[in-house]
């Protein structure tokens, strides 16, 4: 007897299927390890790629030396502020334990100035005086198993923070890599889009890049900006481990939460010693510093790519949330790529109609 022939051979289908999936499983358990530090070199060179051509004209077009110059660059603002950070973590943990584990060394100050505030001076003065006529024990006695906790707490970052310094190592290698065939790397991309999708599948890619230099410029850079001169600030007024608080402004100022978290308690420390000058200084300058992101975002943002203020910042917000720091490229990746095929989509299809009367239309349709 003679079967039909299938017109689909169903078996091979399957075990093809199965076996492209066992072999993408083991491609990704193999390059698990590798797969933050070249996500994150990637983000890195795209978004600081027209720069390294710009330096590699200045130096008589010879790409290995604009690679050196760029790899100094990254070294200086990646790996150099995490050493600094743990380095000062871990030179400052010991007089923070000892600290809070005797708090009769610790002298509170009586906040005369405080009489001085209109309206509520005098309270708040009866109230600091009230609150400390015992001596500095009973106040830190109440504190200081919050001060051990937050101690404890700092230490234990440490170990990720050495993570995080050997995911910085890993970047700047493949970041080396990829500035050296940075070319090559890009049209594979792009020619596997368009095997994907066509001529979607590479605009896709293009936004992408588009995408990644805008939040580069529109958030890391304002958040640079922002750092840097918290830091100054924080550093003329004689604000101790300046170093240490001004990678934690540049930290929160990428999580969008801006500078005031570590100006605000240092402008009180200022106030609480008795340096009312350089605390009103340090008021004045952290208002300048707080609101630069609202001038240098849109400006960074628009000049990067035309994309909406609104969907970059829900991007890096969520990515953060999701993926942490490298999410604050990813998510506004996804979005944008995501919005722009949507909005390609629909222009396919021609516009409705404007409708002056509504409910005259429906009665017409039923």
């Amino acid at each position: 007897m003679n079967f039909p022939r299938p017109l689909h051979d169903l078996p091979r289908m399957l075990f093809s299927v199965t076996f492209i999936a066992l072999m993408t499983l083991g491609c990704f358990w193999v390059v698990q390890p590798f797969i933050l530090g070249f996500s994150w070199a990637s983000m890195v060179v795209i978004a600081t790629w027209p720069l390294l051509i710009k330096v590699q004209h200045l130096l008589w077009g010879r790409r290995s030396l604009a690679v050196v110059v760029m790899t100094l660059l990254l070294l200086l603002l990646f790996v150099l502020p995490v050493s600094i950070l743990v380095s000062s973590i871990v030179d400052n943990s010991a007089p923070l334990v000892a600290w809070a584990s005797q708090p009769d060394r610790l002298n509170l100050p009586t906040l005369a100035w405080l009489q001085d505030v209109p309206m509520v001076g005098r309270k708040l003065y009866s109230a600091w005086q009230s609150l400390i006529s015992g001596g500095s024990a009973p106040l830190m006695t109440k504190i200081q198993p919050y001060i051990g906790k937050a101690a404890s707490w700092l230490l234990g970052q440490v170990a990720n923070l050495g993570s995080l310094l050997l995911h910085c190592g890993l970047m700047i290698l493949f970041s080396v890599l990829l500035y050296l065939r940075g070319e090559r790397v890009g049209m594979a991309v792009r020619h596997f889009a368009i095997r994907l999708g066509a001529e979607r599948g590479d605009a896709s890619v293009l936004l992408a890049a588009q995408a990644i230099r805008a939040v580069a410029l529109g958030v890391v850079l304002t958040a640079i900006v922002q750092a840097v001169l918290g830091g100054i600030g924080l550093a003329i007024t004689g604000i101790p481990l300046a170093t240490v608080l001004t990678v934690t402004m540049f930290v929160l100022c990428i999580a969008q939460l801006g500078p005031l978290p570590v100006l605000i308690p240092a402008m009180i420390w200022l106030y609480w010693s008795g340096d009312t000058t350089w605390g009103t200084i340090l008021l004045v300058w952290s208002c300048v510093v707080a609101t630069l992101d609202n001038i240098l975002r849109p400006i960074f943002i628009h000049m990067g790519a035309d994309l909406p203020m609104l969907l970059v910042l829900c991007g890096v917000l969520g990515g953060l949330l999701a993926f942490g720091m490298i999410g604050l490229f990813i998510g506004p990746v996804v979005l944008s790529v995501s919005w722009r095929l949507v909005f390609a989509w629909m222009q396919e299809a021609p516009p409705p109609e404007k409708i002056d009367n509504p409910e005259k239309q429906l009665r017409e349709l039923h």
